[in-house]
């Protein structure tokens, strides 16, 4: 029983479907028919107007040739054409008739068609000259009556449409007077979003046209006869004639369309009216676009099968909720039941996921507490390497002087030996400097590890650089490396500190020496100069240089280049702290010839102040 109610329900909604397409074609037929015949009179309106608006156009200067050839000034023209006195008075009347109506040129012929007078005999495309007679408003003149004809100017190479009357000096015929007028801005003007319109001529060519990839083209192919005659008056210049590629076709009510290529290469449709204009053997078409007539008779229909479509849901919605009415009381029983079961098993679900979450707050406890053992002894690790660092920097600073004092008590021993008393007392003096230098030193290498409490002053260059030079003396000696000054006279005066300063230029002077000491070239080279409110120190060696992947991590602790065991890789890390807290920059690059560059920069100070402090 069940699957014969399906079944029925199949049939029927296979023949609403059916019945539903059927009654939407026809509908569509009828609302496009409706649209096009409502277009085809907005056309025919339209079509009436311009065909009126460009017959009144040509209308208005129909008779000014007629009236031009009896006016004086022309007349005497053609009677004297050789004057120069009558040919400049014409060509100024001309020039003023132009002006005066509108005309876009008006111009006087001999009966060879040679133009002797022109209203633009002053511009660069003037007419002055030039032989028409092989245009037919010149031939038609000539013949007695009124000239017309529509072409492209084979001088000026602009569109327009001529009026040719003859000029009779009694039973003489002397010559023509011939009025072009643009018709470029009716053309302009024709150009709406929904209105088309195009001219054709008596051969079927566009020669206005809303789209000028359309001028001086056919709707259908020119035979050989009418390219011949088109040809042979030259109405188009040298303008190639060409084929437009359209199809026609007709609409439900009978409506002629047009089937085009549009200019974004796509494709087109226009409902075409024409009307013919016999006077100027010409013939007006309207263009009218017809996409939108589909779109409005789609939306009519559209609209008119949404309220069915709303009406036919609402019956079957109303038919549904009676089947629905049935359901749902045996739908409710099975769902309280099924409610039941499911609340028994969420609420063991969360028993089991409360025992859970306690054995992982109690986890969580006590990984709390092993992150905090962990701290403290991350914190007490950091504590000794802080203390190794400060014992490798302590080892570091004392040895330069410590070699120092044991050079000058070997000297001192031989001294004595020799009963050199005086000399040996100038020794143990340096020794004695030595021990006051490692006690300052020691005072102040608590830089390394935070700011210290000596605050700047002013500091002559001279001074630091003797001083490290007393330190570094030994070892200048002993390696046969030369330290080339040049500081300036007088020598300037940076901010900082006297002790400090020294360090720092003996961790730097005894840097260059470990590079320099097995080079060729042993020189060092240390040059200050001042720079507005800085000083620019720099100290330059004739070593390898330094690698630009390693310049960025020289100045780090413990970083270094040299063997085991000859350095811990702090002297540098010191120096740029103590720089950095004179306030100044300490940078190394490459010399363009060779070797590394270090450069200090410092802030100025005054001699005066120098003198103060002292």
């Amino acid at each position: 029983m069940a699957l014969r109610y399906q079944r029925l329900l199949w049939l029927l909604g296979a023949f609403a479907l059916l019945l539903a397409v059927g009654a939407t074609r026809f509908a569509y037929d009828r609302a496009l028919q409706a649209q096009f015949s409502d277009l085809n009179d907005r056309g025919s309106s339209t079509l009436t107007l311009a065909a009126a608006s460009l017959s009144g156009l040509l209308s208005r200067f129909e008779r000014l040739p007629g009236l031009l050839a009896e006016q004086p000034a022309l007349r005497a023209l053609l009677r004297y054409p050789d004057d120069p006195a009558h040919v400049d008075v014409a060509n100024r009347h001309l020039r003023e008739n132009a002006e005066r109506s509108g005309a876009s040129v008006i111009y006087v012929m001999n009966s060879d068609g040679v133009t002797l007078a022109s209203s633009n005999y002053d511009q660069p495309t003037s007419f002055v000259g030039g032989d028409f007679s092989f245009r037919p408003y010149f031939t038609e003149a000539m013949a007695g009556g009124l000239g017309r004809f529509y072409a492209m100017g084979t001088t000026s190479n602009k569109r327009g449409y001529y009026f040719g009357a003859p000029v009779d000096i009694g039973r003489d015929r002397l010559g023509v007077v011939v009025i072009k007028i643009d018709l470029d801005q009716i053309e302009s003007a024709w150009a709406y979003e929904d209105l088309r319109i195009i001219v054709t001529d008596t051969e079927g060519i566009v020669f206005l046209s809303y789209r000028s990839d359309w001028l001086f083209h056919t709707f259908g192919a020119l035979d050989q006869a009418r390219l011949a005659r088109t040809r042979e008056t030259r109405r188009y210049a040298n303008a190639e004639i060409g084929e437009i590629a359209h199809a026609r076709d007709t609409v439900p009510g009978g409506h002629a369309v047009l089937r085009t290529v549009a200019n974004d290469g796509g494709r087109e449709e226009f409902l075409a009216l024409h009307t013919d204009m016999p006077r100027a053997g010409w013939t007006m078409q309207v263009l009218l676009p017809t996409a939108g007539a589909y779109r409005q008779a789609m939306t009519l229909v559209s609209t008119g099968a949404l309220a069915l479509g709303l009406l036919g849901l609402a019956a079957f919605s109303l038919w549904q909720r009676r089947r629905q009415l049935a359901e749902r009381l045996a739908v409710q029983q099975a769902a309280a039941t099924e409610l039941e079961a499911r609340v028994q098993q969420r609420t063991s679900e969360l028993k089991f996921a409360n025992s859970a979450l306690q054995e992982e707050v109690a986890e969580r406890r006590m990984a709390e507490g092993r992150l905090r053992q962990t701290q403290a002894e991350l914190v007490q690790a950091g504590k000794l390497a802080a203390l190794g660092q400060m014992s490798a920097a302590l080892s570091h600073e004392f040895n330069q002087p410590l070699a120092a004092a044991r050079n000058y008590a070997e000297n001192a021993a031989a001294y004595l030996d020799r009963d050199r008393l005086p000399e040996a007392r100038d020794t143990i003096g340096q020794i004695l400097g030595m021990i006051d230098r490692m006690t300052r030193i020691s005072r102040h290498l608590r830089n390394f590890a935070r700011k210290p409490n000596e605050q700047l002053r002013p500091v002559s260059l001279a001074d630091a650089i003797c001083g490290a030079r007393d330190v570094l003396a030994w070892r200048l000696d002993k390696t046969g490396v030369t330290l080339d000054l040049d500081i300036g006279t007088p020598a300037p005066v940076v901010t900082g500190g006297l002790v400090r300063l020294q360090q720092v230029l003996v961790n730097l002077v005894s840097n260059a020496i470990d590079v320099v000491e097995d080079a060729a070239d042993r020189r060092l080279h240390l040059r200050a100069a001042p720079q507005g409110e800085i000083v620019e120190i720099t100290l330059r060696d004739h070593g390898p240089g330094v690698p630009e992947a390693l310049q960025a991590r020289i100045f780090d602790p413990f970083f270094s280049t040299k063997e085991v065991g000859k350095g811990l890789g702090l002297g540098l890390s010191i120096t740029y702290n103590i720089v950095r807290d004179f306030g100044g920059r300490l940078s190394v690059a490459n010399h363009p010839e060779g070797g590394a560059v270090f450069t200090l920069t410092l802030r100025t100070a005054n001699l005066e102040a120098v003198e103060a402090a002292e």
